[in-house]
């Protein structure tokens, strides 16, 4: 694996953890949201994520066996199809005849621990970046 091929995957990794912080930032954000843009509550967005090949050399392909490694890509984002929250509040404008009104099953503890993976799994990939540019460099000091 050259150092292209490790910076690659790496910072695919970065990617993808930058896009799942940002996706939880809006689950939270929108967790006490009775009405989104639909008027219906807010819903969970979920990330999906899937392999992409990293090519570590110009014109490398799968086909001729000269790709590199595996990375990861942010392939769709879901929305949770969980049915709403039904809380009974006869006062709020939006309840329906029986008193009831939809809330978000945004679920704030699952939220942030799911935060915290996400966090440990960038500090991970970038961890991982930064080995490589140490090794990167004390083999140029080698070469002095």
């Amino acid at each position: 694996m050259t150092l292209d091929g490790i910076f690659a995957i790496g910072n695919s990794g970065l990617a993808a953890q930058a896009a799942r912080i940002t996706l939880i930032a809006q689950n939270l954000a929108n967790a006490n949201s009775v009405e989104a843009s639909t008027g219906e509550p807010y819903q969970r967005r979920l990330p999906i994520f899937t392999p992409a090949a990293i090519d570590e050399t110009p014109g490398a392909t799968a086909a001729n066996g000269a790709a590199g490694g595996a990375g990861v890509r942010l392939a769709a984002v879901l929305t949770d199809t969980t049915p709403p929250q039904m809380v009974y509040d006869p006062t709020d404008p939006r309840a329906d005849a029986a008193g009831m009104v939809a809330q978000p099953t945004v679920n704030p503890v699952y939220e942030m621990v799911d935060l915290m993976e996400a966090s440990r799994s960038y500090q991970a990939n970038l961890a991982v970046i930064q080995t490589a540019h140490t090794a990167a460099l004390k083999t140029l000091d080698l070469l002095k």
